[in-house]
């Protein structure tokens, strides 16, 4: 691998290429996690079977969409997420931009490790009749999951491969477990709760909210593909691995009643089990999160190597960890749902239709103010949408890319002009 910055400014030698498989194992880990898991329960609980599918469903197709263009943008400019921004947002705008998105990522990963904790929390006093210290399980988690961090891309690739189908494999075989003779397939089609307190549009809301900065991070995996059909194969962790996770979390929810994953095994006496899948689900999620950390970060301060980085991130995610960030957890999904989108419509706009798929690394500008400008406009409107004060399409994270979208194409188009 080139040097120790895993390829964070410079774009990715063909020595280091790898499957399209590799890199969809690594994506679909990413669902595979407790707040995934946690979601795919809450919704179904909250919503109803045929409710939970629509949003599953139409949250899928959005990111799928999404992350087909990002791939390729990666694999054909061979750059990272953070120096394709640079293009639109500018060398300096675009710090403002990866902060958003480091301060995101590292709140994923904060809420990770707190869902972890209170697993294990659950799992000693079940079995031992004792609780382990959250400090304890906070910080040896993330030790953990850092030194698995620190040597990149091929350590997560390693992670994905092994564990990835291990992982799946248990929650299908956990899945039809949960079933007893008073559960049929029937009962879970036409499960409806007494009082839904969740429509389908605010279900597909979170759901999109909470994987939204998945397509805009795309490219820090698929640049390191073979080729655009690699790149397309890489999206499958997104199309398959998604729902599949969702919709198991789903069926549990409604065979069991709960919406913790630890209190669903519990249930079905897989106490161990549930502490080891539990633990894999946190350190490949988390490992992953930590690696896009990393190199957002990296963009903003070109002092410190990849390795610092990594341990100076994870320990502000810790920190978080500590604070409870978890306790804020839909508030944050809804603001990634409306501050992220149009980054991914901006940067995609600029590489296939203004640049023309061509990317020179000296033809970035410092500052990116329309690009900039658009950010901040459709975010504005999109929150005014998601507070129901103005209304364009109904749907806020659309207004968001639709609007950004508008105001970069056709503004570049009059600038140009003039």
């Amino acid at each position: 691998m080139s040097d120790q910055n895993q390829y964070t400014t410079s774009k990715v030698e063909a020595k280091d290429f790898m499957s399209g498989w590799a890199i969809a194992l690594i994506i679909a880990g990413t669902g595979v996690s407790l707040p995934i898991l946690y979601l795919g329960s809450e919704i179904t609980l909250e919503a109803g079977f045929e409710n939970a599918l629509y949003a599953f469903g139409v949250s899928t197709l959005v990111l799928t969409m999404l992350s087909f263009c990002t791939t390729l943008i990666g694999n054909r400019s061979r750059l990272s997420t953070y120096m394709i921004l640079s293009f639109p947002f500018g060398t300096k705008g675009v710090k403002l931009i990866n902060l958003m998105i480091g301060i995101c990522l590292l709140g994923w990963y904060a809420v990770a490790l707190e869902l972890l904790a209170e697993a294990i929390n659950d799992t000693t006093l079940s079995l031992f009749e004792f609780q382990t210290p959250f400090w304890v399980v906070i910080f040896g988690s993330s030790i953990i999951i850092t030194l698995s961090t620190m040597y990149g891309i091929k350590s997560l690739e390693r992670l994905a491969n092994f564990f990835v189908p291990f992982l799946l494999l248990f929650l299908i075989g956990v899945m039809f477990y949960s079933f007893d003779e008073n559960m049929t397939w029937n009962k879970i089609i036409n499960f409806t709760p007494t009082l839904p307190t969740l429509s389908t549009f605010e279900a597909t809301s979170i759901l999109i909210g909470s994987s939204i900065l998945l397509p805009v991070l795309m490219a820090d995996f698929s640049r390191f593909v073979h080729n655009d059909k690699h790149s397309l194969i890489s999206v499958l962790g997104v199309t398959l691995g998604f729902p599949l996770v969702l919709l198991i979390s789903a069926i549990l929810a409604i065979n069991t009643g709960e919406k913790d994953i630890m209190k669903m095994m519990q249930m079905m006496g897989l106490i161990l089990p549930a502490f080891v899948l539990l633990f894999i689900t946190t350190w490949v999620t988390n490992a992953t999160n930590l690696y896009s950390v990393v190199l957002t970060f990296s963009t903003i301060s070109e002092k410190f190597t990849f390795k610092k980085l990594c341990i100076i991130t994870s320990l502000l995610g810790t920190l978080l960890a500590l604070g409870r960030f978890s306790d804020h957890l839909f508030d944050f999904l809804s603001l990634l749902g409306v501050f992220t989108p149009s980054v991914s419509a901006i940067y995609i706009i600029d590489f296939f239709l203004l640049k023309k798929q061509n990317y020179q690394l000296e033809d970035r500008p410092q500052w990116g103010i329309l690009a900039l400008t658009a950010w901040l406009v459709s975010s504005g409107i999109s929150l005014l949408s998601y507070y129901e004060t103005i209304t364009i399409t109904s749907i806020y994270f659309f207004d968001s890319l639709i609007i950004a979208g508008l105001i970069y194409f056709f503004g570049s188009k009059y600038i140009n002009q003039n």
